[in-house]
């Protein structure tokens, strides 16, 4: 059979996962998109939007592990469209919070909910991965996952373009009930095609299994030269969400960016990786995984950089730009290169593993970010975050 037709069954299959990207970047272009913005004109925090994002990465931490054990003798089919629905009924929540609270109770209401759908979140990113290397065979992967990365940074380009308009031309807070009614939508319509997705028809269902169960998590590993790579890019993780705390409120309180400027700067980066994307087989060829994630790691630091430095939405702009290309490097090189150093029939355990690091440098990060904005002021912590990026990429280096 021709690489260019695949069976009926799969061509069904590959329809729904590109419709379910595209929902998502819907999703992610509005609600997920403008969420810490909307927190820092309620009057929020730094520590307050750093919560939005630790307060998940807390819950990943704690539920993955016994998440990844509970799901293997079920169907994943099954588990990840009904986590999706209890997941993103959440958002659903956010559309009556300006109706019920004033500005404090909702920034606190925001913290809970995001906490609240991060246990099924954390269920669905697991039970997806799983289901998706079920039900898409290892030679159209390549092919599904390069349509599905295209057609996600289109949507959420094309989708926070429209919502930055919309924020600009209605009145607050009507206007971001109208973005989350948005994310809403494409949230329902992105499971509604999870719930499509059917299990080929040649693949029975695994047996149930009747060995003994091993450890949840392989600590010995470290001992090993997994342990300095997984050290540096627990360092890079913890670096990257830094600045995330402090992103919107330098927007919104240093640059006085209107909501359409954000959006604009937000389809700038999405743009920009998506056309650094088209290269990234041809550069990772000829550089190696290695050299593309210490360069991209290292440019990675122009966002924070440029951010601090900008006077107006001009400077902003190049980050944004900037920051996609230096993204797309940075996150290819990261996921080949971990594949690269990994032993192939080891490969869950070192994946739990860099699952654990991965959240405790999002938590981390997103802690350690407020504390530098608030001693230091936003634009100096931004700096700061600046030069922890290009110590981290040295890291990588010398020891990914």
């Amino acid at each position: 059979m021709s690489a260019s037709s695949p069976p009926t069954h799969l061509r069904l299959n590959f329809r729904h996962l590109y419709w379910d990207i595209f929902w998502y970047g819907v999703l992610a272009g509005s609600t997920i998109a403008f969420l810490n913005v909307y927190a820092a004109r309620l009057g929020a925090t730094s520590l307050q939007i750093g919560l939005l994002t630790a307060g998940p990465a807390g819950t990943n931490l704690v539920v993955s592990l016994p998440a990844g054990r509970w799901l293997e003798r079920r169907s994943l089919i099954r588990v990840t469209f009904s986590s999706s629905v209890w997941q993103r009924a959440g958002y659903v929540a956010l559309l009556v919070l300006p109706w019920l609270l004033p500005a404090g109770g909702q920034v606190r209401a925001l913290q809970l909910i995001i906490l609240l759908i991060s246990v099924p979140g954390t269920l669905l990113a697991i039970a997806f991965n799983a289901m998706f290397a079920e039900i898409v065979p290892s030679e159209w992967r390549g092919q599904v996952v390069g349509r599905r990365n295209a057609l996600l940074a289109l949507s959420i380009t094309g989708t926070s373009l429209l919502c930055g308009q919309l924020l600009d031309r209605i009145a607050f807070p009507l206007n971001y009930q109208v973005v989350f009614c948005l994310g809403v939508v494409g949230a329902a319509l992105s499971s509604y095609h999870l719930d499509r997705l059917r299990a080929a028809p040649s693949f029975p269902p695994p047996p149930k299994r009747t060995e003994k169960a091993k450890p949840l998590l392989r600590l010995d590993l470290l001992l090993g030269p997994f342990g300095p790579l997984l050290a540096a890019y627990l360092l890079f993780y913890t670096f990257q969400y830094v600045p995330t705390p402090l992103f919107p409120l330098a927007w919104v309180r240093e640059l006085h960016l209107s909501d359409g400027a954000i959006s604009v700067c937000n389809a700038l980066f999405y743009v920009s990786m998506l056309l650094a994307s088209t290269r990234l087989g041809r550069v990772s060829a000829r550089w190696g995984h290695h050299r593309v994630l210490t360069l991209g790691a290292f440019a990675y630091c122009v966002y924070p950089l440029f951010t601090g430095l900008a006077r107006d939405a001009g400077l902003f702009w190049v980050a944004s730009v900037t920051g996609g290309f230096a993204w797309a490097f940075a996150n290819a090189g990261l996921v080949n290169r971990l594949m690269e150093r990994v032993a192939p029939d080891d490969l869950p355990a070192h994946m739990a593993l860099h699952n654990l690091a991965l959240n405790l440098g999002i938590l981390g990060g997103s802690l350690v970010g407020p504390v530098l904005g608030d001693g230091l002021g936003l634009r100096q912590a931004l700096l700061i975050a600046a030069a922890l990026r290009v110590l981290s990429s040295i890291i990588l280096g010398l020891w990914g």
